[in-house]
């Protein structure tokens, strides 16, 4: 038998789908943008979302988090078992974890240098 939610969980979920949909409904441009400052940061060596947030331009709320996860769960990027602090004077410190680029990560990042390059890798 499953738990009844109270009013204020069922708010809080609706609320937290609605955020998801926003984010989800982000322009295709956004995730590029995140997408090609992970790549350049991953080949360079490990990075935090800190490091990507202060070079693109504003986002929406919870957007680069979620492409984030989205890169981990795609196998774009691997967790190294690091975590700094936030710069973020939103998030009050909270830890961020320390990302690299994966095998596939680091394929992917070699076909697009090399397609703009203008060769085949």
């Amino acid at each position: 038998m499953t738990r009844r939610l109270s009013v204020a969980e069922r708010h809080a979920a609706a609320e937290r789908d609605l955020l998801l949909a926003d984010i989800a409904a982000q322009s295709s441009w956004d995730q590029f943008l995140v997408e090609q400052a992970v790549l350049a940061f991953g080949r360079r060596g490990p990075f935090s979302c800190n490091d990507i947030r202060s070079i693109l331009p504003e986002l929406g709320h919870g957007f680069l988090g979620a492409a984030i996860n989205a890169l981990r769960s795609g196998g774009v990027i691997e967790h190294t078992g690091q975590s700094v602090p936030s710069t973020s004077p939103a998030t009050h410190g909270h830890r961020l974890a320390v990302w690299q680029l994966s095998a596939r990560g680091l394929a992917v990042a070699a076909q697009r240098t090399a397609r703009a390059q203008g060769r085949t890798a």
